[in-house]
């Protein structure tokens, strides 16, 4: 059986070892690949693996020994689905090995927006301190977790991690899932009451066309005024020119995004560099725990 990588490089840019997937099958890994050197590299390949490659209704035309796709990421919007199912292509994804990377990374946004640590701390190597009349200070504001509202939308097991965190810190905890277990601690609301009272919102839903912008104008306008928005989903779940517009005009007290519309950003893009938002590169899920996790997970799923 012939095996493809499209885009190995952010899995294992070298740090890791291919040895799971190599027990299948004749193996070929690629750092990354391009639109137009998609279909060429899968060939007649029947096993790909894929994490940001596109895998539309052309390339499963244009490859017919294709029969699985292994997404090795939590997301697989990148595949369609419905043409995948009409060829016969079973398709799977990792959905836990992230987990608590991405938690901890959303409350390493969320702290950031709130202490401003890596601020004071670029203020105290320009000399600021040194010439301080007093023993402290402080640049911008400083904010409490404990008695905040939290709002999470996307209640799996990502959201339920991030919940469990808040309420360590001392907050309550609002979803709009249905899912929610007496265990969770966690009350189950309304959209509109998820937004009138949260102080903080935290996105971990998956991409659907139905979701896709949906924290536009509208919603924000619908929200507590300065708000916290954190994003460690999916880039258009948002629209990046009605937040910026946010916060600019204080709306939005802060925004913190680990994903942006497109990938990597356009120039220009409405989020990069915009008041009180902080970009961190798609990195949630890449701590050295999480990735070998995602790469046994889709090697596991062929069997």
């Amino acid at each position: 059986m012939k095996l493809v990588v499209l885009d190995g490089h952010t899995l294992n840019p070298g740090d890791l070892d291919w040895s799971p997937l190599e027990a299948y099958g004749d193996l070929t890994v690629y750092d990354r690949t391009g639109p137009q050197e998609t279909v060429p590299r899968i060939g007649g390949a029947g096993i790909v693996f894929t994490n940001k490659v596109l895998l539309d209704r052309a390339v499963f035309e244009a490859c017919p020994n294709l029969r699985y796709v292994g997404v090795t990421a939590t997301g697989y919007n990148v595949v369609d689905l419905a043409a995948a199912r009409e060829h016969g292509v079973v398709v799977t994804n990792v959905p836990a090995y992230s987990t608590d990377a991405v938690a901890q990374h959303t409350f390493a946004l969320l702290l950031e927006l709130t202490n401003h640590a890596g601020l004071h701390s670029e203020s105290v190597k320009s000399g600021a301190w040194q010439t301080c009349a007093d023993f402290c200070y402080w640049q911008r504001p400083l904010s409490e977790l404990a008695g905040k509202t939290m709002g999470i939308i996307g209640f799996g097991s990502i959201g339920r991690a991030v919940a469990r965190i808040a309420a360590a810190f001392g907050m309550e905890v609002v979803t709009t899932s249905a899912h929610v277990l007496p265990a969770d601690g966690v009350r189950a609301v309304t959209v509109e009451e998820l937004f009138s009272r949260s102080d903080v919102i935290s996105l971990h839903c998956p991409l659907t066309e139905e979701n896709r912008g949906f924290i536009d104008r509208d919603a924000i306008a619908r929200m507590k005024d300065g708000v916290l928005l954190i994003n460690t989903a999916r880039g258009p779940l948002i629209n990046g020119a009605d937040l910026r517009d946010a916060l600019c005009s204080g709306k939005v007290g802060g925004a913190a995004m680990d994903v942006l519309e497109q990938e990597p950003p356009r120039s220009g893009d409405p989020l990069i560099g915009a008041p009180n938002c902080i970009v961190t590169p798609h990195l949630a899920w890449g701590g050295r725990g999480a990735r070998p996790r995602r790469r046994p997970g889709s090697a596991g799923q062929l069997v």
